[in-house]
């Protein structure tokens, strides 16, 4: 009895390599899965393609899966803020004074990245402000940043 593999077959080897992603925290069974997915289509256009000329198809699937994923689309997921990073990123930082009529002589500062995860700070100001001003930040007192009118 000779094995023939058929189109299904590798529709069910790239599900299993798709779902072993789930247990194996690699990142690079998801793309061999869907290189056999991939394969599983080609073989149904083609069914004269040899198991030889599968494999390769997948062998060559998979690599050129997995070099898109790290070169176009692994770095749009980035993180960009700038939440977690120490003091020493925060200050220096330049944001625009969007409002000033705070207590205690308060502003509210819009930075164009979020700064420790967010956009919008209440901030203390070194001198007077006003709307629409550049400030940069100088320090971090407790829950609040200390800022200066930014000079170019």
């Amino acid at each position: 009895m000779e094995f023939v593999v058929e189109p299904w077959h590798w529709v069910v080897l790239g599900i299993v390599l798709m779902l072993s992603e789930l247990i194996i925290p690699a990142f690079a069974a998801l793309w061999f899965g869907i290189a056999a997915l991939m394969v599983a289509v080609l073989f149904w256009l083609f069914p004269m393609m040899s198991m030889s000329t599968q494999l390769i198809m997948w062998i060559v699937l998979s690599v050129l899966c997995t070099v898109l994923w790290f070169k176009f689309i692994k770095p749009l997921s980035i993180d960009k803020t700038k939440a977690g990073l120490p003091r020493e990123a925060t200050i220096g930082q330049v944001g625009m004074v969007i409002e000033t009529s705070l207590s205690h002589e308060q502003i509210k500062v819009r930075f164009p990245m979020p700064i420790l995860g967010a956009d919008e700070w209440i901030c203390r100001s070194l001198s007077p402000v006003q709307v629409g001003d550049r400030v940069r930040v100088v320090d971090i007192l407790g829950n609040d940043l200390v800022v200066q009118r930014h000079t170019t």
